[in-house]
């Protein structure tokens, strides 16, 4: 198993820096946040973040990308896109862009839950997916659905209805740990069982649900999710784990903690060593 970061939840930091920070905390990859994004001051997970590189322009930005990843001694374990399924132009752009890295897999946006009925956002999705799996075996590499809360593959099992049929070795799935904790969660281990060889990626944070400062009818509680620590959130890490030992993952397992308790280094570092801790007491009991 291998350990990366997924660069959003680095904002603070430059991408050289990024890059030789987690390199010499001991991690193996990186995932890099590709979006065009707005300005924020101080740097924020989704504006301003200093670890982004820009979506326009992106392909005069290649050379640099590849050059700062390979100097840290990092991997890639996917890049991390936001172009949606149904933006053919730049769907095409980031999995060329991955292609050209030596990346393999990226992630592709499904659509946000409203407006249409869910019934015709996922029709179009899928129509929309064949194109895509089509254009990635074009380029030799895999586009990848997250499970993602309020969008229509929050479950493993809206995401295998999508993915079906399709060429897993261009198309897989991201099950993130934290997301699913917000909306879709199912048993771990079944989960895994149903994706079968689209269970492409992991991204592991973690979450904590607390009573907000709004009030319903008659003063009821309405909750809220907020990011929390990998240690301290309600999904059970270990367990989760212990899963994927099971299901016999061993691939990339990409982090990103979008708790702002600890300072940017300390948690990275502190990431790191929870996570090998875990996978090495979890590897110690599924020894053959």
């Amino acid at each position: 198993m291998k350990f990366s970061v997924f660069t959003a939840s680095t904002p603070d930091w430059e991408p050289a820096e990024a890059a030789r920070t987690l390199a010499a905390q001991g991690w193996d990859g990186i995932e890099w946040r590709v979006t065009d994004q707005g300005a924020s001051e101080p740097p924020g997970f989704w504006a301003g973040n200093r670890a982004t590189w820009p979506l326009t322009g992106l392909e005069s930005h290649l050379e640099e990308i590849a050059r700062v990843t390979k100097e840290a001694g990092l991997e890639y374990s996917g890049v991390g896109g936001y172009a949606r399924s149904d933006d053919h132009d730049d769907v095409e752009r980031m999995l060329a862009a991955t292609a050209a890295l030596g990346a393999r897999q990226v992630r592709v946006t499904m659509p946000p839950l409203g407006g249409a009925d869910y019934r015709e956002l996922f029709s179009a999705a899928r129509s929309d997916l064949e194109w895509v799996a089509a254009r990635a075996a074009v380029h030799g590499v895999r586009a990848l659905v997250e499970l993602h809360h309020r969008t229509i593959t929050s479950s493993a099992s809206a995401a295998i209805r999508l993915v079906d049929g399709l060429d897993p070795e261009h198309v897989g799935v991201i099950h993130d740990l934290g997301n699913l904790l917000i909306e879709g969660h199912e048993d771990f281990l079944a989960a895994f069982q149903m994706l079968g060889p689209y269970l492409a990626h992991v991204h592991v944070k973690n979450v904590l649900w607390r009573p907000s400062d709004e009030a319903g009818f008659d003063g009821s509680v309405i909750w809220k999710e907020q990011w929390a620590p990998l240690r301290t959130g309600q999904a059970d890490v270990e367990a989760y784990f212990v899963a994927l030992a099971e299901h016999g993952y061993d691939d990339w397992v990409t982090v990103e903690d979008f708790s702002t308790e600890l300072p940017l280094e300390q948690r990275t570092a502190d990431n790191l060593a929870y996570l090998r801790a875990i996978h090495e007491r979890v590897g110690s009991r599924h020894v053959v």
